[in-house]
């Protein structure tokens, strides 16, 4: 598995043509409390920069945006009755989609973890 960062603050693990999606910890840092999770229906096509997500925090309402073309295949269904697991484990069980890639040449836009850490240290 290899795992990508967007300019957004989303974090990308890929196993073989699936991408599971979620914020990275920085990101949940600036949200704060999550206290509201907005997912997709299974089988929406998303691409490059849509509207994947919505999370509302304490402090605001941010969106999380596809970091790939690709079908949504599934939803971390528990996120919607358990928001705060977001504050819990941003970078793990707390991932917000899985996408089915219908472009994987666009991995090559995106972030490895020390760009990204890079990224987040000019912030």
């Amino acid at each position: 598995m290899t795992t990508y960062f967007s300019k957004d603050h989303e974090w990308i693990a890929v196993e073989g043509d699936i991408a599971t999606v979620g914020i990275t910890a920085y990101a949940q840092e600036q949200l704060g409390d999550v206290v509201y999770v907005e997912l997709p229906d299974v089988g929406k096509t998303l691409a490059q920069g849509d509207e994947a997500a919505v999370v509302e925090s304490v402090k605001a309402a941010s969106e999380v945006y596809a970091p790939l073309d690709g079908e949504v295949v599934e939803a971390n269904v528990v996120l919607a009755d358990e928001p705060a697991k977001v504050n819990e484990d941003p970078e793990g069980a707390a991932w917000f989609v899985k996408i089915k890639l219908s472009n994987a040449d666009q991995l090559s836009e995106l972030m490895d973890e020390a760009a990204y850490k890079t990224l987040v240290a000019g912030l």
